[in-house]
């Protein structure tokens, strides 16, 4: 059992929203599927981590800060002497080793990943420091997926591939570790210190009059849905909700992508594509809301336990 859950990341709940409400632009598409890729990389490895016998707390998904700068571990293990960082890669292909970039295999040229496991390494000592802790920090490349092929990879690098993946978990396994509650204190601080939404996001620019409008199936987006009695039923493949939980998923896109504006029944209303009644959208907001304002003037706050 993880210590610190994963969950996407602020970037990637908006964009999976605005790619099933927009066009995105092909960039900014890649980067979207980037993402997918990349968070579900992170939970293939949360699998192997969660299986560990040995005694160490699991941190997954840390944004932290350190002397004003923002710098993200994918997943963390505490163990008894040290603290075991992963920066995990779910490339797929046959790539070749460079000391500035990674090249595949028809020539084009990206970062290579040793730069930024250097650079969380330093920053996450430089935090150790503030906060007194001792614990020595190993930091790992994990390329977690089996079609990825690396070559002329020096011998010494950090970097476990997939075939040594198997290997590598069955040594930390055997890691000598017994935690105290200094190591629960330092678990504690932090998951205290992770931003929720870290300081700077790649997003593309978006409006509110460029999404498309309507209530999309919670199970494969389809805007293909209608109301029948108290269910929204999807007719592309035949997933069903209650209108209440459809209403509160709705609500929790809008105010995730447009946080500033208030919500409404009307504005809700739109939001939803007018499928569900405006009654029922003002019962339902007025039940899970607190109630601002009066009247005309009405809007709804989120409670602060959501």
């Amino acid at each position: 059992m993880p210590y610190k859950s994963r969950s996407e990341s602020f970037v990637l709940k908006v964009l999976r929203i605005l790619n099933k409400r927009m066009k995105l632009a092909e960039d900014d598409q890649r980067y979207y599927l980037n993402q997918e890729k990349g968070y579900e990389g992170e939970v293939q490895f949360d699998g192997l981590t969660e299986k560990l016998q040995r005694e160490c707390h699991i941190l997954n998904d840390l944004q932290l800060e350190s002397n004003k700068s923002s710098f993200q571990l994918d997943s963390s293990l505490i163990f008894q002497e040290t603290y075991s960082l992963f920066e995990v890669k779910n490339f797929e292909g046959e790539y070749i080793y460079d000391a500035e970039y990674f090249k595949t295999i028809s020539g084009r040229d990206i970062q290579n990943p040793l730069d930024q496991l250097k650079r969380s390494k330093l920053m996450l000592s430089n935090l150790f420091q503030t906060l007194g802790s001792k614990l020595t920090i190993e930091a790992y490349v994990i390329f977690i997926n089996p079609q990825f092929t690396l070559y002329q990879t020096p011998p010494d690098l950090p970097f476990i591939l997939p075939t040594k993946l198997d290997s590598f978990m069955k040594k930390l396994d055997q890691k000598p570790s017994r935690l105290t509650d200094s190591h629960k204190t330092l678990a504690d601080k932090l998951i205290s210190l992770h931003q929720t939404v870290p300081p700077y996001t790649q997003l593309p620019s978006y409006e509110y009059h460029q999404l498309r409008k309507g209530i999309t199936c919670k199970k494969c987006l389809s805007f293909s849905v209608s109301v029948q009695g108290k269910r929204v039923v999807c007719h592309s493949c035949g997933c069903e909700e209650m209108v209440t939980s459809a209403v509160l998923r709705m609500v929790w896109e809008f105010s995730l992508l447009f946080p500033e504006r208030k919500i409404t029944t009307n504005v809700i209303h739109e939001w939803c594509g007018v499928l569900i009644s405006k009654k029922t959208i003002s019962r339902t907001l007025g039940k899970y809301f607190m109630i601002k304002g009066v009247h005309q003037w009405t809007y709804y706050e989120w409670k602060a336990d959501k």
